[in-house]
């Protein structure tokens, strides 16, 4: 088995025995330990901080963000980037809505509606950045100019998780639920997505070499 798939499957086991955990109330103690760590920092510039970063997934600036890279991605990476962001949000629509989550009851400091298991926060930028940072390792041949997307973008996925806990509307556990099972979206759906791509071009569009 590729070590991708390993990745992948390990990743969604991850995801089912957190919801499990989510589903039996197993998350308590752990979900209070992380949200009141989080909390010491409270402060009107970690609050200001966290209300910005969290904007960084929400649907205008991911539009916004989506344009701007969209200058230099080819038009395979706009197909591939635009599938793993589909999928993502559809299986976390479905999954919201079957487990039914209700989002905590901290002091909120933004509004929010809806489920909240998985975080559609985390999951949409897991899905974003990380696929970004899959096609630029791709196409950019700058060691440095790599190095440091990745880890700018590496650190915005991180943040952003941090941020829904932060501002009161998302549990640590949806967050982690969340970013595990992206992970094994993106692999799965990149894979097939890239096959797919690869297959049109040997063969044409007509289906004919």
């Amino acid at each position: 088995m590729k070590k991708r798939y390993i990745i992948a499957l390990s990743s969604f086991l991850i995801f089912l025995t957190i919801t499990i955990l989510v589903l039996t109330n197993n998350t308590i103690s752990f979900d209070d330990k992380i949200y009141n760590f989080l909390t010491k920092l409270k402060s009107p510039f970690f609050d200001s901080f966290f209300k910005t970063i969290t904007e960084f997934a929400n649907p205008i600036p991911v539009i916004i963000i989506l344009a701007l890279f969209g200058i230099f991605l080819k038009r395979n990476d706009e197909i591939l980037l635009s599938t793993n962001l589909l999928v993502t949000l559809l299986m976390n629509q479905i999954l919201k809505h079957i487990i039914q989550r209700p989002r905590p009851s901290h002091l909120r400091l933004i509004k929010e509606g809806g489920y909240s298991y998985p975080s559609g926060h985390s999951m949409i930028a897991a899905c974003l950045y990380a696929t970004l940072i899959y096609i630029i390792l791709k196409r950019i041949d700058n060691k440095i100019l790599k190095g440091v997307l990745f880890i700018l973008l590496t650190i915005l996925i991180i943040l952003i998780g941090c941020s829904r806990i932060y501002v009161g509307v998302h549990y640590p556990s949806d967050v982690l639920g969340g970013y595990f099972l992206t992970l094994s979206i993106i692999i799965v759906t990149s894979t097939l997505t890239n096959n797919y791509l690869r297959g049109k071009k040997k063969y044409g569009k007509d289906g004919s070499k």
